[in-house]
């Protein structure tokens, strides 16, 4: 199936400009036709997103991401259900073997409600029942997805602040069961993320090779 991230809003680990090192935002056409070494479309249509641990970041980490993110926020209350549904596979990890594969991300904050990790060969996840949360609740959603493997991996959201996590590799599903937002969420503004985002911290002696990369053969975004 091909995936279409035209329209959605890709960081690559390019700095903004020759005076900052802060990491480029742009659409998902402009990211395919201007940077190819880290955002390309395959003979089959699936997309490859490429990330070296070492290069531009965020303005509060040093931590590098080739992500794609939803261009508008949303609210919780602005449909009954919503779904960020991926079929990936992760062809290459850091060498902390830990990277962000999902998120639920917030407007305005550093502390998103629901991060979704490959993590030496496990699916796992990151959750925050209260906005702004310090430290979140950590779980295991899925063992052994083997490095090369394909798999999915959802976020579901429903309006009553009932968060879902679930992934499924080589016939083998896991789940985190009803996750219960507190009424802190209720205004907040979100959007989904996905793709590879290292969390290991970049040095000067990071070798260049070091890196992530993932392949989305599947990718359903919905809000309804």
């Amino acid at each position: 199936m091909s995936v279409d991230i035209s329209n959605l809003t890709i960081a690559v680990p390019v700095a903004e400009s020759s005076i900052s090192t802060v990491a480029v935002e742009l659409t998902g056409s402009e990211a395919i036709a201007l940077y190819p070494n880290y955002v390309k479309v395959l003979s089959d249509g699936s997309v490859q997103l490429s990330a070296p641990t070492k290069g531009a970041s965020s303005k509060s980490t040093r931590r590098t991401r080739c992500e794609w993110s939803e261009p508008e926020y949303w609210t919780l209350g602005g449909a009954l259900d919503h779904w960020n549904r991926q079929e990936m596979t992760l062809t290459k990890v850091n060498w902390a073997q830990k990277v962000v594969i999902a998120q639920m991300h917030v407007y305005g904050d550093d502390s998103p409600p629901v991060k979704v990790f490959w993590k030496k060969g496990d699916i796992t996840l990151g959750f925050r029942r209260t906005y702004n949360q310090t430290d979140p609740i950590n779980s295991t959603v899925l063992k052994g997805v083997p490095l090369g493997a394909k798999f999915e991996v959802s976020i579901h959201a429903t309006s009553a602040g009932v968060v879902t996590v679930t992934a499924k590799c080589n016939g083998m599903t896991g789940s985190s069961g009803d996750l219960q937002f507190d009424s802190t969420w209720a205004t907040q503004l979100f959007e989904f993320h996905g793709g590879v985002y290292n969390q290991v911290d970049y040095t000067d002696t990071t070798p260049a090779d070091d890196g992530s990369i993932c392949i989305i053969s599947d990718l359903s975004l919905i809000h309804a």
